[in-house]
């Protein structure tokens, strides 16, 4: 009897498991490959600023994992506002400083909750989406380590991916986090893009 009341129990344990381990997993998208374009510009208060920015990103989303790599190869000069203060010389295109980045995060952590993603307070605004957080993998600056980063590496970096009822994904921001070196070059506000492409991740 006491044997049958422990398998009972087991088999209960096991059910209730398995039930919450799919609750869980659908809480969770499919894996999925995301890429787009990031055009933005920084701050005018950074050296050489403000930088105009344009770039291209991917991002794979490990479906229940919790996990997702990020990646970004981005090209920045001084913007035609810096005609006016002094960074620039309009008849040296030499002069805007044209450098690139490449942004690397891998593994970063996954919250699918957009809560505090910048673009759910745009006009007009997002509605849901899902975000990611993690000390970047890699910080380049014209190929090498960029100048302002730390050894080892210390930016943190919040990835939100959010969109609405007609595109699900359709907006990207990029914020480094406060204490992040790479605010020196960044700026502390949400750099923009979009979305262009969305498709099931099968590795």
């Amino acid at each position: 009897m006491h044997f049958r009341t422990r398998n009972l129990a087991t088999a209960a344990l096991i059910v209730g498991l398995s039930t919450l381990n799919f609750v869980a997993a659908a809480q969770a998208p499919p894996p999925v490959h995301l890429t787009g374009l990031i055009n933005d510009y920084g701050p005018s208060n950074v050296k050489g600023g403000p930088y105009e920015m344009h770039g291209t990103w991917s991002l794979d989303l490990h479906g229940h994992s919790g996990t997702a790599d990020f990646s970004a190869a981005m090209a920045m000069e001084t913007s035609d506002y810096g005609t006016l203060n002094g960074n620039v010389t309009p008849s040296d295109p030499g002069s805007r400083g044209a450098h690139t980045h490449h942004i690397v995060l891998r593994d970063a952590t996954v919250s699918f909750d957009a809560t505090g993603c910048p673009d759910l307070m745009a006009n007009p605004a997002t509605k849901s989406g899902f975000q990611i957080t993690g000390t970047v993998s890699l910080m380049t600056g014209n190929g090498n380590v960029a100048p302002f980063e730390t050894t080892p590496l210390s930016s943190r970096l919040q990835i939100c991916v959010t969109g609405a009822s007609e595109v699900e994904f359709s907006n990207i921001t990029l914020v480094f986090l406060a204490g992040s070196p790479a605010i020196k070059h960044f700026g502390p506000y949400p750099i923009h893009g979009v979305v262009l492409n969305r498709r099931a991740n099968h590795d």
